[in-house]
């Protein structure tokens, strides 16, 4: 009788398992080369999760590993914005990439096993703990062709420059000029940077003949640089027990008093509806951008507990969440949706309204609406481009350019 293995008996890896199950699920919507599709299936994840259960160190979610005083400064990212940055950076064998923010390594390590041993990564950070931890993780992976080095990773890292590609992998309000420098002729640049207020963006920077232009965007936050770059977030409580908070930038400081603005929302509620509509589904990415460059006070997102929305106080465009704005005096504006007349097809549709309270609530209202009637009339179908120029051009706002000022090198947010 000849012998036989049962299936129960054949040895499985879980991890493995694990891995191929995340990969498939990145392959339907954003892994789109075989590169990428292959680092991520062979890097074992968990190895730069230590402690954290397998199905975690698997799922589609970053991993808090960092924090200070109750605020997380450090992750390893969800995999789906890992891959879409990969697939940005477009890396070849034989690169060489310096990456800002180390973190777990685990980014490092997706971008060795693509340049391949005729490559290399450097990777920085400002935390010595993350940095060990960070070599620690890779050396258990076997990953060699990866230095790991502590500094600022605003200053990048000239001792190893010039590098075919450089990414960060947290978020930047202005690109330091050391990372253009340290780029090689034909280099490419991705970065996670944060616009105005809320509205973040990781884009793909390539240099032409008047500086630096766009090749290509993608919505996403990342957790601030920290060091010379640092871009920190503050939190300002509208109803004083946490129940719905304003999470702000340097840019809305002007108009956002903790003082003035607990309580706006017992003030009395004004309505403005716009006739603006979308289908399920449909991103509010480019409505988000248009506002917070356009608003004297750029887009904040108003988290929401709720018991805040289901007592009535807020009416959030979302479950949890909303995006707002505020002004000096006191005055908030957030934005809603409402149910509208179904599409030509029978789909769904939902009106974009805006809620005003405070002194001047209803005047704050009534602006943001014509704003997204603006955008929704003249610049809705329009593609936008963002550029680093050497000489910043005139805005022209009501022509859809915008010129976003840094002390070093200005951004343009454009239209076309």
């Amino acid at each position: 009788m000849p012998a036989t293995v049962s299936d129960a008996s054949v040895s499985s890896d879980p991890a493995r398992d694990l891995r191929a199950k995340l990969a498939d699920r990145l392959c339907q919507d954003t892994v789109k080369t075989p590169e990428v599709e292959t680092a991520i299936r062979d890097v074992p994840r968990h190895l730069f999760l230590p402690g954290v259960p397998l199905e975690q160190a698997y799922a589609d979610d970053p991993v808090y590993t960092k924090h200070d005083s109750g605020v997380s400064i450090s992750a390893a990212s969800q995999p789906r914005i890992v891959a879409m940055m990969l697939e940005q950076l477009h890396l070849e064998s034989g690169h060489r990439v310096l990456e800002v923010g180390a973190g777990t390594g685990y980014n490092a390590a997706l971008m060795a096993a693509i340049v391949g041993t005729s490559g290399h990564i450097t990777a920085v950070d400002i935390d010595e703990d993350l940095v060990e931890s960070a070599r620690t993780h890779l050396a258990a992976a076997g990953v060699t062709n990866v230095d790991v080095v502590l500094g600022d990773g605003a200053f990048g890292h000239p001792d190893a420059a010039p590098y075919d590609r450089v990414i960060a992998t947290v978020g930047a309000v202005e690109t330091p000029t050391a990372w253009l420098d340290q780029l090689a002729p034909a280099g490419r640049l991705v970065v996670p940077l944060r616009l105005a207020g809320a509205a973040s963006r990781s884009i793909i920077f390539e240099r032409d003949q008047d500086g630096w232009i766009s090749r290509g965007s993608e919505m996403c936050t990342f957790m601030p640089l920290r060091g010379f770059g640092d871009d920190a977030r503050g939190t300002v409580d509208l109803t004083g027990t946490g129940e719905v908070t304003l999470q702000t930038h340097r840019d809305n400081s002007h108009a956002t008093n903790q003082e003035t603005l607990t309580g706006v929302l017992d003030t009395p509620r004004y309505e403005a509806w716009t006739g603006v509509v979308f289908g399920p589904g449909e991103s509010f990415e480019w409505l988000y951008l248009w506002l917070a460059c356009g608003l004297a006070n750029p887009l904040m997102r108003m988290n929401v507990d709720t018991a805040a929305k289901k007592r009535g106080l807020v009416s959030p465009m979302f479950s949890t969440v909303a995006m707002s704005t505020s002004a000096a005096d006191g005055s908030l504006a957030y934005l809603t949706l409402r149910p509208a007349p179904p599409a030509a097809d029978g789909s769904r549709q939902y009106e974009v309204g805006v809620l005003g309270h405070g002194p001047t609530g209803q005047q704050l209202a009534t602006d943001v609406g014509q704003q997204i009637t603006l955008w929704d009339q003249g610049f809705r179908h329009r593609h936008v481009t963002f550029a680093l120029p050497d000489t910043p051009p005139t805005a022209n706002t009501d022509g859809g350019r915008f010129v976003l000022h840094r002390p070093h090198r200005p951004i343009t947010v454009t239209w076309e």
